[in-house]
């Protein structure tokens, strides 16, 4: 299955295999560079049959840290633009982005420390004046309007996003970011219509996605990245994100990319390989929706196997792709499947 080609929209992936969005933490001023170009280029080449690029704010204020990718101009838009025009001309790779704000987690250092102002840090944004870690400043609450105007960035960088080449989006609502923030009764304490009960702290996220597929047709898919828990005693769980993912089938997000954590400081998580793969199995089972599973995923048995078992439908790496970028290829030479193979590197296959 790992080799069996799948649709979304009219989108067809080649194969099953996904580079997962990883921060890379190298950008000045949001522009991706040399650096990336030759990072996604070559697992593109590796015969991976979807990237979908790091976590790019969508605002300056978006970003998790000041090395991290924007998608806030049309100067950023233009340098991903011809990173994925070489992907399109030399693989069958198909090329997403994962649209983020960081919320309350910005501001900070790649090993998470907070960044103030006078350090080229700036001040973060939640759903509520509540710090990530007790230590770290207050952020600043949104207003309903601050909130609407955020929905609309995400769109607008969706357009960038179309624009410069991009097959799909992915919306980042997870790993205790601004929209999982609100998403979580833990980091969400409004008493408006942006909290309290779970139909309005989903909310934001159904505007976005509203927002987005404005302006996406039917041959640029939707994905959402929703970390399925918590970890934590009355925040959000499983069960709610079933719940969530029932709706957002309904908006027309084609799959649920499914990791888990990141909202609560000192969280106790439980590492295996594979760990998180059972919420998409549960969320894929309960809901119909295409799902993704991604976490400690390290061979290409364990994938096939989550894909027969019907635990997901596509396998999304991380480290393992960061180790060995050209799994997809190797692996279908092992196994003979058929893959994509750079015809520059034809000799290699005898």
């Amino acid at each position: 299955m790992l080799y069996s080609p799948i649709k979304f929209r009219n989108l067809e992936l080649k194969n099953r295999w996904v580079m997962s969005p990883m921060c890379m933490y190298s950008c000045e001023n949001g522009m991706a560079n040399d650096f990336h170009f030759v990072h996604y280029a070559s697992r593109a080449q590796g015969g991976i049959g979807l990237i979908i690029m790091e976590a790019t704010g969508i605002n300056p204020q978006g970003r998790i840290t000041p090395n991290c990718m924007g998608i806030w101009n049309d100067e950023q838009a233009g340098a991903l633009s011809k990173i994925v025009k070489f992907i399109h001309e030399n693989s069958e790779t198909k090329v997403g982005i994962q649209l983020a704000h960081a919320g309350r987690k910005g501001s900070t250092t790649p090993n998470g420390t907070q960044i103030s102002e006078a350090e080229n840090g700036w001040k973060t944004v939640a759903p509520s004046a509540i710090p990530f870690r007790e230590n770290e400043k207050i952020p600043h609450e949104l207003s309903t309007r601050e909130i609407k105007n955020l929905a609309l960035d995400f769109k607008n960088a969706a357009v960038r996003a179309v624009e410069a080449g991009f097959d799909l989006v992915e919306i980042h609502a997870a790993h205790g970011y601004l929209v999982h923030q609100f998403l979580s009764p833990l980091s969400n304490l409004r008493t408006d219509d942006y909290g309290g009960s779970f139909e309005n702290r989903i909310r934001f996220l159904l505007e976005i996605a509203d927002e987005i597929n404005t302006i996406l047709d039917e041959n640029h898919p939707l994905f959402v990245r929703i970390s399925a828990t918590d970890y934590a005693e009355n925040g959000w769980d499983l069960e709610q994100s079933v719940r969530l993912s029932k709706i957002l089938k309904e908006k027309n997000v084609d799959l649920i990319d499914v990791s888990s954590g990141g909202n609560i400081a000192g969280a106790k998580i439980t590492l295996f390989d594979g760990y998180q793969v059972p919420f998409s199995e549960e969320i894929k089972k309960k809901t119909g929706i295409k799902t993704g599973a991604v976490g400690l995923i390290k061979t290409a048995e364990q994938a096939e196997k989550i894909l027969e078992n019907g635990q997901a439908d596509l396998i999304f790496i991380a480290r393992e792709i960061l180790r060995n970028p050209y799994i997809a290829t190797k692996t279908a030479m092992e196994k003979s499947e058929t893959c994509f193979f750079p015809k520059q590197y034809e000799r290699a296959k005898i």
